[in-house]
């Protein structure tokens, strides 16, 4: 028992800790991912704004905010806005050329200082998509025609593609208005290769890292699972042993005292019926004790997994149509129909043959105790690919939904309900049936339905 809860304690510790583990390495996956993002993003709008400066053509407002953050996070002051061509006709030439050198000398120290903008790469472009000036330089990506229209249509664009090679290219593509001849779409664009192989590494880092974590974390999760549980483990430990010795210990005068009532039911006279009732109760009280004592002896043997099954080959049409027989005749007395419609070749399992009896017994004792005369009873027996379902159902009273989840505790009874006995009362009855069938590596559960009956359900890996 303590060994199962130990393993899903250490399941619980490990999923916790990994899933701190996947925050952290995802948070600082995504962190870098959108740091590259926006500050590509601001690079290629603040070429964008140069380019317009030297063309002389009016910056948009999104990249007039778009070059002051760039300069700002630098500590730099932005150069001026430049004044449109139209407006700008009288005045001095050598000013205009002094002003497009600076402009020009400013962006070529940025970009020697900043591998940002070096790798950024301009295409001016007609109104088709194509290069308005010819180069021999090596281009990552040739123009995009979608980005062009869209920019056309918008006003700009923006958008990530793939380079012949597989590699992301970053591209803002934005429209220009001259009727002189020039550039009608000026294309930006970045290729995202040194990012990328960046990301992967940090991606392959994080999964090793998370791949000796679990390794760390499980094994230090399964040592703190097991601290945690000494001291339960010692209790119930003492839990045990208190109840195997005491339960042995009454045995020998659970046996004096039947045998002492039974030679004194034999000395009464047979008119004295007040006294052979008394001494019958007596008897009646020994067995019911000898039967709890028995049961807690049995749990107390599965708890500690030493109870030895005698396992074989058991033919279940066998052993079902002899359960059916020797309780039949306690079901005909209470007015009980006992029918049992299972296939006779419904299948063998491998398993102990007095244990499940026993489990076959306090169902249909619990049954019959909740089912009332002219009810029945009907055992039935199902291959279910590679498991046996067993099935007993009555028509008896049922039990409350509310009670359901607890009926295979220890000791737990529902006045209102059935109680979930084989015993007599003790409430033992399908706890012990439970742990049985557990024992025999299947499942058990219940339906049920106040008024309408019961449905208890076996399933039994089949032999082979």
């Amino acid at each position: 028992m303590f060994r199962g809860l130990r393993w899903r304690l250490t399941l619980l510790y490990l999923v916790v800790a990994l899933a701190l583990v996947a925050l952290t390495g995802g948070g600082t996956y995504q962190l870098l991912d959108y740091y590259f993002q926006t500050t590509t993003d601001l690079a290629l709008q603040h070429v964008m704004a140069y380019e317009f400066r030297l063309l002389e053509a009016p910056l948009t407002p999104e990249l007039i905010a778009a070059d002051q953050a760039w300069y700002a996070s630098r500590e730099r002051t932005p150069p001026p806005t430049p004044t449109p061509r139209h407006e700008s006709e009288g005045e001095d030439e050598g000013h205009e050329e002094s002003e497009e050198t600076h402009v020009s000398d400013d962006l070529a120290v940025e970009q020697a200082f900043d591998a940002q903008l070096a790798s950024i790469f301009v295409l001016p472009l007609t109104a088709e998509g194509q290069l308005l000036y010819p180069t021999t330089l090596p281009l990552p990506i040739a123009p995009d025609s979608e980005a062009t229209r869209a920019a056309l249509d918008r006003g700009y664009d923006w958008r990530t593609v793939r380079a012949g090679d597989g590699a992301r290219v970053r591209l803002l593509t934005y429209r220009l208005a001259f009727e002189d001849g020039g550039p009608a779409v000026l294309q930006v664009g970045r290729a995202l290769d040194d990012q990328d192989r960046l990301l992967s590494q940090l991606l392959t880092g994080l999964l090793g890292l998370s791949a000796l974590g679990v390794i760390l974390l499980g094994a230090g999760s399964w040592w703190l699972a097991g601290r945690s549980f000494v001291p339960a483990q010692k209790a119930w430990e003492r839990q045990q042993t208190f109840i195997s010795n005491a339960s042995h210990e009454l045995r020998t005068p659970l046996t004096l005292m039947r045998a002492s009532a039974e030679v004194a039911l034999r000395d009464l006279p047979a008119h004295d019926e007040d006294r052979r009732a008394l001494l019958g109760d007596v008897l009646q009280e020994c067995d019911h004790m000898t039967r709890l004592v028995e049961d807690l002896l049995l749990l107390s043997r599965l708890d500690a997994g030493r109870l030895s099954l005698e396992r074989k080959a058991v033919s279940m049409p066998d052993l079902l149509t002899d359960v059916q027989r020797q309780m039949g005749r306690v079901a005909e007395e209470r007015g009980v129909k006992l029918a049992a419609p299972f296939a006779p070749a419904a299948g063998t399992v491998w398993g102990d043959v007095t244990r499940l009896r026993q489990v076959l017994l306090i169902l249909l004792d619990n049954a019959l105790r909740h089912t009332p005369r002219g009810g029945e009873i009907r055992i039935e027996a199902h291959p279910r690919g590679r498991q046996l379902q067993i099935v007993v159902a009555d028509t008896g009273s049922g039990i409350p939904a509310e009670h359901l989840p607890r009926v295979f505790e220890r000791f737990y009874r529902a006045d209102s309900a059935r109680t979930a006995t084989g015993d007599g009362g003790a409430g033992l009855g399908l706890a012990i049936a439970q742990a049985l069938v557990q024992a025999h590596h299947g499942q058990i559960s219940i339906e049920s339905q106040p008024g309408k009956g019961t449905r208890v359900s076996l399933l039994l890996p089949l032999a082979g």
